[in-house]
C-alpha cells in the first residue's frame, strides 16, 4: 500500500472512488482529501493495478474515522478491505478507528471485529451505522 501523493490521482481511481461515493461527488470528496492535512487516501495494488483503497480523517493521533472504503466489485471478499484497515492502523499507531456506514457495508466491519452501533434513519430511507474498532 502506498499514500497517494496529493496531485496524483490516477484516473482508474476516480471509478474505484466512485463505489464508495456517487460518481457526482468524486472530484468534490477527492479535492477535500487534497485540500486537509487531517485526511490521508492509501491505494492497495495488486500487479501493479489499483483495486482498493482507503481514506482516512485523523481525529486524534491515535484515533482516526474511516471516511471511505472500496474494493474492485470482482475482488471483493478477498480480505483487500481488511489489509487496508490493519495497514491504517500499523502504519499509525492507532489504538482507535471508526467509521459510519450504511447497509451494504456494515457486515464487513462486523465481519472485521467492529462494533456496530445503529443510528436509524439518519436520511429518509436510508438506515446508518456507527463502527467503532479498538486496536490491540
Amino acid at each position: 500500500m502506498r499514500e497517494i501523493p496529493s496531485k496524483d490521482v490516477h484516473p482508474t481511481f476516480r471509478e474505484l472512488f466512485s463505489y464508495a461515493t456517487s460518481m457526482e461527488k468524486v472530484d468534490y470528496e477527492i479535492a477535500r482529501y487534497i485540500d486537509s492535512s487531517n485526511r490521508k487516501l492509501y491505494e492497495y495494488q495488486l500487479d501493479d493495478e489499483i483495486v482498493g483503497f482507503v481514506g482516512v480523517e485523523v481525529i486524534t493521533l491515535k484515533h482516526y474515522e474511516i471516511k471511505h472504503i472500496s474494493v474492485l466489485p470482482d475482488l471483493r471478499g478477498q480480505s483487500i478491505g481488511s489489509k487496508m484497515v490493519k495497514f491504517v492502523c500499523e502504519k499509525h499507531g492507532l489504538s482507535f478507528i471508526s467509521a459510519e456506514t450504511d447497509c451494504d457495508a456494515v457486515e464487513f466491519y462486523r465481519k472485521y471485529g467492529f462494533e456496530v452501533i445503529h443510528l436509524g434513519e439518519k436520511y429518509p430511507g436510508v438506515n446508518r451505522f456507527r463502527c467503532e474498532y479498538k486496536v490491540g
